[in-house]
């Protein structure tokens, strides 16, 4: 009696300290893998880098941005303007970190654009890398002969059209003018009411936060 029940205590003594073994070992795993996205370092590519980075096929970049991409465009007040208002547009993707080098294979097919760090490490987010072209020419001469050829089929189609109309009202130089300004300040509106944001978090919220706040 006395050596079963000493075999029975030996066993959930193992037990326990097995069970305690996997707890610790899954713990540092997590913080492990929150810290190796977490500190990542901003890095730029060299010439050799940039010569081993492969082309996409363009119909699956024009999804991809179907599903990812947002064209925007903002109208602020600008002393050195004519007219004292200014039309910047942009188009970009961002994603996280560890996706950096689909949007650097988009870049390299575009042939256009930067991209950029983004870091919410105060939100207890992952950081983030945006891809952006914001040059009038490059958005002109690149980005918009590349959608004619390859077209968008989702949503984001709509709002290309009217960013496209708001790019040729730039290259016109009718931002320059009252009427101009009024008629690109209505196609932004349109962009706006296409691209409306759930109120009650946004994609990036989803994609990094726990109910704690840590990135997943």
């Amino acid at each position: 009696m006395f050596l079963e029940e000493a075999t029975m205590k030996l066993k959930l003594a193992n037990f326990r300290i097995k069970d305690k073994s996997n707890f610790i070992s899954m713990r540092l795993q997590e913080v492990r893998r929150v810290h190796s996205t977490k500190h990542i370092k901003p890095y730029v590519l060299g010439k050799g880098q940039i010569r081993l980075i492969k082309k996409l096929n363009p119909q699956y970049i024009a999804g991809f941005i179907d599903g990812e991409g947002s064209f925007w465009v903002s109208i602020y007040r600008d002393e050195t303007m004519k007219n004292k208002i200014f039309c910047r547009a942009e188009f970009s993707i961002e994603l996280r970190a560890d996706d950096r080098e689909i949007l650097e294979r988009i870049r390299k097919t575009l042939g256009c654009g930067k991209i950029y760090e983004c870091k919410y490490e105060r939100y207890g987010w992952y950081p983030h890398v945006k891809y952006k072209v914001s040059r009038l020419d490059e958005i002109a001469e690149i980005l918009i002969p590349f959608f004619k050829k390859n077209p968008l089929q989702a949503k984001k189609a709509e709002t290309f059209q009217y960013f496209k109309k708001i790019i040729q009202k730039r290259m016109n130089k009718e931002h320059l003018t009252k009427k101009g300004v009024k008629e690109i300040t209505k196609l932004q509106g349109k962009i706006r009411s296409l691209g409306k944001k759930h109120r009650s978090e946004t994609a990036r919220i989803r994609e990094n936060r726990t109910s704690s706040g840590v990135g997943r």
